[in-house]
């Protein structure tokens, strides 16, 4: 995937019935494309998008990413989205999605545990 510059706007808030702005549909449509058990990174959706980057790509989840499997766009340390790692973690199970073991000290102090980015990140190419 090869990154371009370019900065994207902050995409408005919609009111109902409204369009999508561009660009949110663009990333709407690549979270769409992730098989189940694999994820990207708000940084590979940017790269693949050739255009904004991390921050614009969490932006238009943030507001518009309710429809579509949200749980397969994650950051790039693998945590699940704060406030939401129980629905998250649901999703990931039943998806197969590699997880990291967690630690002996991590169990015992209730850390969520985080995806093993590595074997669950999807290129687009493969399914």
């Amino acid at each position: 995937m090869a990154r371009m510059p370019g900065n994207v706007p902050t995409p408005p808030a919609i009111g109902r019935g409204d369009p999508l702005p561009e660009y949110a549909e663009r990333v709407l449509e690549v979270a769409e494309l992730i098989p189940a058990g694999r994820v990207m990174t708000y940084g590979d959706i940017a790269e693949w998008l050739e255009e904004g980057g991390p921050r614009q790509v969490g932006r238009v989840m943030a507001l518009y990413g309710g429809a579509v499997p949200w749980w397969r766009v994650v950051r790039a340390d693998g945590v699940p989205l704060p406030g939401q790692e129980r629905e998250a973690l649901a999703h990931y199970h039943a998806e197969g999605t590699p997880l990291r073991e967690p630690t002996a000290a991590s169990r015992h102090q209730g850390h969520t545990p985080r995806i093993d980015i590595r074997r669950a990140r999807w290129d687009g190419k493969d399914g």
